[in-house]
């Protein structure tokens, strides 16, 4: 179940106001500028999303890796999880604004784009756009913390990036025939986000009162 929470996390991450409007110019990365076909789109969709991927695993081993030192203080840890979170969440409602939350802008050579420096722009994206994603990607990350293993901790992220991934690849071939679902989105994103921040809410009360693994428990 705390697995399929992440994978949530990756497709809200996915319509976030900051992610979706990009995925235009994303996608213009791909084709080089030049003539657009499903071959090429798939390709440096797949690339890029290989690429933040393989970043975002290795912060879920670090993350499950320190959870796994801090084992003996799992209360103090459920509890700064838990805080942390809610503060993410509580940024998603408006409560207060965390600075660090306004992403980042950068620029990626177009010519000639093929899998491998796609991959190579899905890095730079999981590493420039890290505060952008950051509250439901901290939250992926404070989950894996309490995994308390690596490799847990590796499977966690996994779910996240999947989440984010799957979209992104499925839009970024069909981006010609979900316009009006990506403009319905766009017009409800302060709903999107309420709901959003209320649920990371409720993930860190659980998270901080230690009743998570019993709440997933009862979908076991």
């Amino acid at each position: 179940m705390q697995y399929l929470i992440s994978f949530f996390e990756g497709i809200i991450t996915f319509i976030s106001p900051c992610l979706l409007p990009m995925l235009p110019i994303y996608i213009s990365y791909f084709v080089g500028g030049g003539e657009r076909t499903t071959a090429k789109t798939l390709k440096g969709a797949l690339g890029f999303v290989t690429g933040f991927t393989v970043v975002f695993v290795a912060l879920g081993a670090l993350a499950g890796t320190v959870g796994s030192f801090l084992r003996q203080y799992q209360t103090v840890v459920d509890i700064v999880s838990g805080i942390i979170v809610i503060l993410f969440g509580l940024s998603f409602l408006g409560v207060f604004k965390l600075s660090f939350f306004k992403g980042s802008r950068f620029e990626v050579k177009a010519e000639n784009m093929g899998f491998f420096s796609a991959m190579l722009f899905g890095v730079i994206f999981s590493i420039g756009w890290t505060p952008c994603v950051g509250a439901f990607l901290g939250s992926a990350l404070m989950l894996a913390a309490q995994q308390a293993h690596a490799v847990e901790g590796m499977l966690m992220l996994l779910a996240y990036s999947l989440g984010l991934g799957i979209p992104f690849v499925f839009s970024a071939v069909l981006i010609d025939y979900l316009k009006s679902a990506f403009n319905w989105i766009k017009k409800h994103y302060k709903v999107i986000n309420i709901v959003s921040g209320a649920l990371l809410v409720l993930l860190g009360i659980l998270m901080a009162t230690g009743t998570f693994g019993r709440f997933i428990g009862l979908f076991a």
